[in-house]
């Protein structure tokens, strides 16, 4: 039965994200998996740009950073308005690292990186792993 269960919701999430333009990445945590739409940032020009400028990131939402790299690569808020959570994850698709990070207002702004190499990094809204129950050593899928 439980096996039905994860099938029906692997085909409902196909279905879902062949009929938008967005990527769906699933964070198995000790209660199941949490979904989390996101839109895709896998070249330079989107990378730099980020979440900024964005008043309101919908619940469940984000932003997935993809890497040509596994590396230590550095986020900051600059011209970001809403606090985030930025999930560092390895090559291997686990979680290695989450930071908190509230909008900067100046021109100086802190620089965020994690405390291991990581080759995706997922962006939502603050608090939104404490909310899930997401935390390190947890693996993603991304559909």
């Amino acid at each position: 039965m439980e096996n039905k269960k994860i099938s029906l919701l692997l085909i409902f999430i196909v279905f879902l994200s062949a009929c938008s333009d967005k990527n769906i990445v699933l964070i198995d945590n000790e209660a199941g998996n949490v979904i989390v739409n996101v839109e895709t940032a896998d070249d330079a020009e989107e990378r730099a740009l980020g979440l900024m400028f964005r008043e309101f990131l919908d619940d469940k939402n984000g932003m997935f950073f993809v890497f040509d790299d596994e590396d230590y690569h550095s986020f900051w808020m600059k011209n970001t308005l809403i606090p985030l959570d930025i999930v560092f994850i390895s090559e291997n698709f686990e979680i290695v690292d989450i930071i908190y990070a509230e909008p900067c207002k100046t021109d100086q702004c802190e620089s965020y990186k994690p405390i291991k190499a990581a080759k995706y990094v997922l962006e939502v809204n603050g608090n939104f792993t404490i909310e899930n129950n997401i935390k390190v050593g947890n693996k993603i899928k991304v559909t």
